[in-house]
């Protein structure tokens, strides 16, 4: 079992952390990070059977308490009625990670279905806004309140960020909007010590673009494109997880942080 260093620079806690999509990828890695360092986790995801599993790695990682919940975020309804179960278990949020995605499916713009468009934003772009929101409306509460901690919200963004994609505006979009909405939120929540902030992460090998030889596959093409000659994993974003949860990054707010080995600086 591994044991978390709570009492360390990135400890959590006493923290509820809510993580959209945290049953596995790069969610579970968030999630991990915050286990590892003992804050408690709300996993919000739509496969019981799955969060069930992740549930008990996060416990057996150091987690100080964590809950599965059955939540679709292509619904605003669902966001509301997920922060509500959350509130009577926990009784608070201090850190929300809207990770919830899609994958883009089209290689052309010729190709790309107008239904395709509107669905995929129900989940990409207004989940991910309606999560940080009634979060961040949770945590002016608190502060109102009289509890000075503040809290944390995350978007999980990608290079799409900076790259035109052929055929994956879609992706590309929904990220760049939810980057300016958490910019935005970051200007407007900071007097009450809410800080806003995303990780764009580059290529991570997680089951969405399959498992086993295909992955394997994806991973040898893209690897030597990539100054560190590896892609990622979910295991890369424990360490920046734990450090948008706690107090140690109290002081950064508005700021989109690249983790891809690399690409982005490429000569």
């Amino acid at each position: 079992m591994a044991v978390n260093v709570s009492g360390g620079l990135f400890d959590c806690t006493g923290k509820v952390t809510v993580v959209t999509g945290g049953n596995g990828g790069i969610g579970f890695g968030f999630a991990m990070g915050v286990a590892k360092m003992g804050g408690d986790l709300a996993i919000w995801a739509r496969n019981a059977e799955k969060s069930a599993k992740a549930k008990a790695e996060l416990e057996a990682a150091g987690a100080g308490r964590v809950l599965a919940y059955q939540v679709d975020v292509s619904e605003e309804a669902n966001i509301v009625a997920g922060y509500e179960a959350v509130m009577a278990d926990f009784g608070r949020v201090d850190c929300v990670f809207a990770n919830s995605g899609a994958s883009p499916r089209y290689n052309s713009v010729f190709e790309m279905p107008t239904e395709h468009w509107y669905d995929f934003q129900k989940t990409a772009l207004h989940g991910a806004f309606f999560t940080l929101r009634e979060g961040a409306r949770l945590m002016k509460a608190r502060v109102d309140g009289g509890d000075a901690t503040g809290g944390s919200l995350v978007a999980c963004g990608s290079l799409s960020l900076f790259q035109g994609l052929p055929g994956k505006m879609e992706y590309a979009a929904s990220k760049a909007a939810v980057a300016a909405a958490i910019r935005c939120l970051a200007i407007e929540l900071a007097p009450l010590g809410i800080r806003a902030n995303v990780v764009a992460p580059g290529l991570v090998i997680t089951p969405m673009m399959g498992e086993g030889a295909r992955a394997d596959a994806v991973a040898a093409h893209f690897a030597p494109t990539i100054p560190m000659k590896r892609t990622g994993f979910p295991a890369d974003f424990e360490g920046i997880g734990a450090y948008l949860c706690s107090d140690a990054s109290s002081f950064m707010t508005g700021e989109t942080i690249t983790i891809d080995g690399g690409y982005m600086v490429r000569p």
